[in-house]
């Protein structure tokens, strides 16, 4: 069994997993995905880094596990894979900074170098978004589900986006990569050459756009699941 940390996107709210988190928790997992303060105008990745690691020791409290000197503990019986998706890629290493994660996870990333501000993420790695769509987000989620995305999804505050990353180094974890196959913001090819010039990492495929939490969470889940045969040997 493991715990899953599961970190939304730029502009969205934890509900964006809330498919992926009934599968998990089907399987006898369990999960967290908080909301990121992303529409504050004071808060920065250190601040979304807090938030992860707050609602990991709230969950730790109501599962009678117990945290101390700001870093979270866990049942030795679950490993903890920490998943980032798209701008959660900048987040989830900074907390596997401060728990002790046995793997981290991202989804449609985005991948951080050491220092990086997300804002410069799209010039530092050769950008080119030269795609014409009217969707590059809900392509291929059903349109109920996709409009309640909308709904719920908040502004993404730019104000702190320039500041560099407090990441030093990329966390001693195990990272897997996982890209979408359809995806329209993050393509495919683009995906798999920042992976291998940051990480060197070629990346796991999965079919789908951008929000695979959404659109395809079955599919999501049993990637995530095998990620933990890894983890637990």
């Amino acid at each position: 069994m493991a715990t899953f940390v599961l970190i939304h996107g730029a502009g969205d709210v934890g509900w964006y997993w809330h498919l992926v988190e009934a599968e998990l928790r089907a399987r006898g997992h369990r999960t967290v995905a908080p909301d990121l303060p992303c529409d504050d105008d004071t808060a920065g990745l250190p601040e979304y880094a807090d938030a992860v690691v707050t609602a990991m020791n709230g969950r730790a409290g109501r599962d009678g596990q117990t945290s101390r000197d700001g870093q979270t503990s866990r049942d030795g019986q679950y490993g903890l894979v920490v998943a980032g998706q798209s701008l959660g890629g900048f987040v989830a290493p900074l907390v596997c900074d401060r728990v002790p994660a046995d793997m981290l996870v991202l989804v449609a990333p985005m991948i951080p170098a050491p220092g990086e501000a997300p804002a410069d993420y799209w010039a530092n790695t050769g950008y080119d978004h030269s795609g014409d769509y009217d969707d590059l987000f809900y392509q291929d989620v059903p349109p109920a589900l996709a409009a309640e995305a909308r709904q719920r999804g908040r502004a993404q505050s730019e104000v702190r986006l320039g500041e560099p990353s407090p990441l030093r180094a990329w966390p001693d974890v195990p990272t897997r990569v996982l890209l979408c196959r359809d995806d329209r913001l993050l393509p495919p090819a683009f995906v798999r050459r920042v992976a291998r010039e940051r990480l060197g990492i070629v990346p796991d495929e999965i079919a789908g756009g951008h929000t695979p939490a959404l659109s395809r969470p079955r599919e999501l889940a049993e990637r995530l699941e095998a990620y933990t045969d890894e983890v637990q040997g």
